[in-house]
């Protein structure tokens, strides 16, 4: 099922808790860390390197200028997405959307209040 995974000898891609990405140098740096097992003071983690593609790319048309840059290595995006369909959280439900709107529909009304307030003082001194 997670063959980009297994191929790093990754031997149960399920205990995947999270990953992080950065990018040293010309590599991109992916650290894959698991679940704690009972009885572990710390989680385990294991890091890989992978170099970046290098591509030339036309900058000036007329005048023939390219620009050398750098991309994320193709492997790195198979595991990636593998990486994400294991640790990606589930997708909000209606109701935790709807909560989220009326809480800043409340937040809102506090604002514009508290700016009307503002306001009707600044008048109140010009009087």
């Amino acid at each position: 099922m997670f063959v980009n995974l297994i191929g790093l000898g990754i031997q149960d891609p399920l205990k995947i808790e999270r990953y992080s990405l950065r990018q040293e140098a010309h590599k991109d740096v992916l650290k894959i860390y698991f679940r704690k097992q009972k009885g572990e003071l710390f989680a385990k983690s294991v890091k890989f390197k992978y170099p970046r593609q290098v591509k030339n790319v036309l900058i000036n048309n007329a005048s023939h200028q390219y620009k050398q840059i750098t991309e994320i290595n193709r492997n790195l995006t198979l595991v990636i997405d593998e990486l994400n369909a294991i640790t990606k959280p589930a997708k909000p439900t209606d109701v935790d959307i709807k909560q989220k709107i009326l809480s800043d529909l409340r937040h809102l009304e506090k604002v514009v209040s508290s700016k009307i307030a503002e306001i009707e003082a600044d008048l109140e001194k010009l009087s």
